[in-house]
């Protein structure tokens, strides 16, 4: 048996990782104290997050609970969201970098945008967005791809008090419009297009499309990030449009005051889909959001102002939002976005950029990961990774096997791992470890942060003990939380408190924040969030969830990744079905099957196996990288199927359906 070998030996047997210590003698939380000092100083602990900010007026109480669930934080402070990620510094970082903007491979537009560079163009497009009309409190739409101009939007927005809802660009027209519309927002910042894989895509004539079903006037920013080769789309500029370069050429050098804004004044607005009705419109404010992202930045992804942090999220997403922007800004780091896909034009780009800027914190999803481990470890074994010191996960629950494989190629066990757990909704981390504190258990989320009482319950809202699983539940309000859905605060409460609190009650100790997440404990407090309430397969009256099957089919040897659901079924209520994908070198799909349904088996049981095992070379996906099993439930129930047209390879889903259908 080689070294190798071994070592893959020794990963797969453990189950719990130390923090090393090279990184917990330089870590930014490193007294396990904490968590006892905060519950025992709660919620004046959250005075730690506030400290983080430089407050034009200080807040008069931390927490005002007086109304719940509509708490409010830092009550009578006020600050601005711009001032904070740049203007303060100025004094001592002017010169280092705010941005690494990094285009796809061929392009030379890379940028290094310095806090400097990032001041003066902050304040030249919020010069310009006031010419335009934008207001305080007007809400300003954005439909960007990954480019400079996004982050800079979003801060000019912050200047002038001018909220932000920022609709992810590859969203339909339609979800543009219904989300415009939603918020009653007046102006739109675009971009001409974006590259991906090489190719110039066009972008306007979506947004185009979206506002022509808008039900007011539109006042529209473009970005020309294509240059010459946007002529090819037809993209001359119509009535109402303006040119983001043109706009900060009128206004070069002026300079905008930061508007104050109340603590509990808006910041921005982020719709979410759900799963049933109207998009919902997260709100979150400028004090409480900023601190608490500001704080879990610090605390849990360890960023100190020399860092060079990479966060491969989007920011149409509320990851993008907290910790590409907002979080690591505050701080003064240099944060790192990524234009382009990651297998473009090879699948080591991230390396490559992680090698050449001398990246030390990566943050990713476990969707990712499963991908790099499908395409192999040769890709990050051809750069110097050494610069990374914490590695992070986002968006979903991360199975032991990928973890273990990030941990090894990619931390080279020299790197904590923060599995995170939170919402668009929380605003930022709920449920992880404190790296400079914590021990890692691959799967497990971890513990609750300090100063946040996360409890898992069951149906009748009692804590389940120690080994036992239930509904995961907040029981305390945090800075960071949504304040309400917008113009909605009756959905608020059926949505978020209803199922668990006692809504007549004007006790704070009678709310509860119900997350629709199931999740397990263990006798340390660790938490494993098994996915939503609904994404259950419920055999024989037996509730599996569907996380917990597709955790023990990837654990099986040539499995890359996996997507299970519920099937219909006379006898058994429902049937597990799993959909498969295989690594390349992986055995013949007989044997596959075999050592699927055994891993299932030994981890969950013989109730859990899987009644039917499809093999694919694909998984249906939107462009956030979510698996729609929506889709494939209704293959499996020979169901007609939904709307594909979110999704980035909807050709697959019917694929699928006929190797299920044998046609």
């Amino acid at each position: 048996m080689t070294d190798d070998d071994n070592l893959e030996t020794r990963l797969a047997e453990q189950d719990v990782f130390e923090p090393p210590e090279s990184f917990v003698s330089q870590a930014n939380v490193t007294d396990a104290g904490i968590y006892e000092e905060f519950e025992e100083n709660w919620p004046e602990c959250w005075e730690a997050a506030a400290d983080l900010l430089d407050w034009y007026e200080g807040y008069d109480e931390v927490l005002d609970d007086s109304n719940p669930p509509f708490y409010e934080w830092f009550t009578g402070g006020s600050l601005n969201a711009s001032h904070e990620c740049v203007d303060r510094h100025l004094p001592e970082r002017a010169d280092e970098v705010a941005i690494e903007w990094v285009g796809e491979p061929e392009d030379e537009a890379d940028r290094s945008i310095t806090y400097g560079e990032l001041h003066r163009e902050v304040n030249e497009f919020a010069a310009a967005l006031r010419e335009l009309g934008v207001g305080e409190d007007d809400v300003v739409t954005m439909h960007m791809p990954m480019v400079p101009a996004h982050p800079i939007a979003l801060l000019a927005c912050a200047r002038i008090g001018a909220p932000h809802s920022v609709v992810f660009a590859g969203f339909s027209a339609s979800a543009l419009a219904e989300r415009m519309n939603a918020a009653d927002s007046e102006y739109l910042i675009t971009a001409d297009g974006y590259y991906r894989r090489g190719d110039a895509l066009d972008h306007l004539s979506k947004s185009r499309e979206g506002v022509a079903d808008v039900e007011h006037d539109v006042e529209t920013v473009v970005v020309d990030r294509l240059g010459p080769n946007g002529d090819d789309h037809g993209h001359e500029l119509r009535e109402n449009e303006h040119d983001y370069d043109d706009l900060l050429a009128a206004n070069e050098g002026t300079t905008v005051e930061p508007v104050e804004r109340d603590a509990e004044d808006m910041l921005f607005l982020m719709y979410t889909s759900g799963t049933t009705g109207k998009p919902k419109g997260v709100k979150h404010t400028t004090g409480g959001y900023l601190a608490w992202t500001a704080w879990t930045s610090q605390a849990v992804l360890d960023v100190k102002p020399e860092d060079t942090y990479f966060c491969s999220a989007d920011i149409g997403w509320i990851t993008g939002h907290s910790y590409i922007v907002y979080g690591p800004l505050a701080l003064g780091t240099t944060t790192t976005m990524y234009e382009g896909a990651p297998d473009y034009p090879e699948e080591d780009r991230f390396w490559e950029i992680i090698d050449d800027l001398d990246v030390t914190q990566f943050y990713t999803a476990p969707t990712a990961i499963r991908s790099f481990m499908k395409w192999g470890a040769e890709y990050p074994a051809r750069h110097d990774l050494s610069s990374l010191r914490l590695l992070g996960t986002v968006g979903e629950p991360i199975n032991p096997k990928p973890w273990k494989w990030y941990y090894k190629h990619i931390g080279g066990e020299e790197c904590p791992i923060v599995d995170t757990w939170w919402q668009t909704e929380t605003g930022g981390h709920m449920i992880t470890t404190l790296p400079g504190v914590k021990d890692m258990k691959p799967g497990s989320a971890g513990p609750a942060l300090p100063g946040v009482d996360a409890q898992i319950v069951d149906g009748d809202g009692e804590e389940v003990p120690a080994g036992g699983a239930g509904y995961l539940t907040v029981q305390k309000p945090w800075p960071g939380m949504l304040r309400t859905l917008y113009k909605n605060d009756e959905r608020f409460i059926e949505e978020y408190w209803a199922e668990y609190s006692d809504t007549d009650s004007d006790d704070p100790a009678d709310w509860v924040y119900f997350p629709e997440d199931g999740a397990k404990i263990d006798d340390e407090g660790y938490i494993t969030v098994v996915g939503r309430v609904d994404d259950v397969v419920n055999v024989s009256g037996h509730r599996l969830g569907t996380m917990e099957i597709e955790s023990a089919v990837v654990s099986a040897e040539g499995v890359a990744e996996a997507a299970v659901v519920g099937a219909d079924d006379d006898l058994k209520g429902e049937v597990v079905h799993a959909y498969v994908i295989l690594e390349g070198d992986a055995a013949d799909e007989d044997t596959m099957r075999e050592r699927i349904e055994a891993a299932v088996e030994e981890q969950i049981g013989p109730i859990a196996r899987p009644a039917k095992v499809v093999f694919t070379p694909e998984l249906p996906k939107t462009r956030s990288g979510k698996i729609m099993r929506r889709l494939l439930e209704e293959i499996s129930d020979g169901e007609e199927l939904g709307n594909t047209s979110t999704l980035r390879n909807p050709e697959v889903v019917r694929d699928i359906e006929a190797e299920v259908r044998g046609e």
